[in-house]
């Protein structure tokens, strides 16, 4: 499966959530798409079919496809400590994630799009990989010949959300990547835990 690149409000609809950020479209029509989205008759979800969407809303939420987002559910649960929670640090840790927390980019895709094209640099040297998973202490730079590119001075002048797991420099266009964030200051909405049991059948 490639990566998704069509309609994101449509996306959003299906799980009746904004999971790529305020959506005008979306709060017009904040039911599921299809001829069917409003009738209130829907059958009840089973316990299988609420795993599985939580689990699909994860990977559209970060932009993961379903072989990166297995080997770092693996990854995870060799970790200690509660898997599901290990689980969204390791996720928060990517590369194309952090540029996209550190305001560097408006969204995670635009975030892979600068990584990808070389924008980006871990401890002084490019890193082309948006998959790529920082550990605490690393220093995420803008390239200098970047600094001046239009989509990162633009999404720089709107970032008004500091995260308490990360460290920005304004100035330098640096952030450092402090610690693995707390559950509790992960602000999206994904219920970790049954993703832990779909996996685990």
């Amino acid at each position: 499966m490639a990566r998704y690149i069509g309609p994101k409000t449509k996306i959003a609809r299906k799980f009746r959530e904004p999971i790529y950020g305020p959506d005008r479209y979306f709060e017009k029509k904040n039911y599921p798409p299809g001829q069917h989205g409003q009738s209130h008759h829907r059958g009840k979800q089973s316990e299988y079919g609420m795993q599985l969407a939580e689990k699909q809303k994860a990977k559209y939420t970060y932009g993961i496809l379903e072989r990166q987002f297995r080997n770092i559910f693996k990854k995870a649960a060799r970790m200690r400590g509660v898997t599901g929670e290990k689980l969204l640090q390791l996720i928060e840790s990517r590369l194309d994630n952090v540029v996209f927390r550190l305001g560097i980019a408006p969204t995670r895709a635009a975030a892979r799009q600068l990584v990808s094209h070389r924008h980006i640099m871990v401890n002084g040297e490019i890193v082309s990989i948006p998959s790529f998973l920082l550990k605490p202490g690393d220093v995420v730079s803008v390239r200098e010949k970047s600094k001046t590119l239009e989509v990162i001075t633009d999404s720089l002048s709107h970032n008004t959300r500091p995260y308490p797991w990360l460290e920005w420099d304004l100035a330098l266009m640096s952030g450092k990547f402090m610690t693995y964030p707390n559950r509790e200051d992960i602000p999206e909405n994904i219920r970790e835990q049954l993703i832990v049991e779909l996996y685990s059948k």
